[in-house]
């Protein structure tokens, strides 16, 4: 093997490596973000305050996203609401009787 082609075989290994870094970089935060969805951008993901059909999104059986609450106030599907906010809106299906921070079974 001559010393040209090492060399091209270090770079094309130096530029993946460079490529998976970069592409690691760009991803974690976004995932970070979906997950925590908090104060940093002023919001947080509310459980069982949504009326029927007005969800942001689900997290529970029977729901794919957006709009597909099928009762009011759906312990599964959440809403957008200011951060700080959650556990003190008004929930009639929940157990403490406000919105919670994670899904939750609704009680009867």
């Amino acid at each position: 093997m001559s010393i040209q082609s090492k060399s091209r075989n270090i770079t094309g290994a130096s530029l993946a490596l460079a490529f998976g870094a970069a592409m690691t970089l760009a991803v974690a935060p976004a995932m970070a973000a979906d997950s925590a969805m908090t104060s940093m951008d002023g919001v947080e993901k509310c459980y069982g305050i949504a009326a029927k059909g007005k969800n942001d999104c689900a997290s529970g059986a029977g729901t794919s996203c957006a709009g597909s609450s099928k009762m009011d106030y759906q312990g599964s599907d959440w809403k957008k609401v200011p951060a700080g906010t959650c556990v003190k809106t008004k929930s009639s299906t929940s157990p403490t009787g406000f919105g919670q921070l994670q899904a939750f079974t609704a009680k009867k």
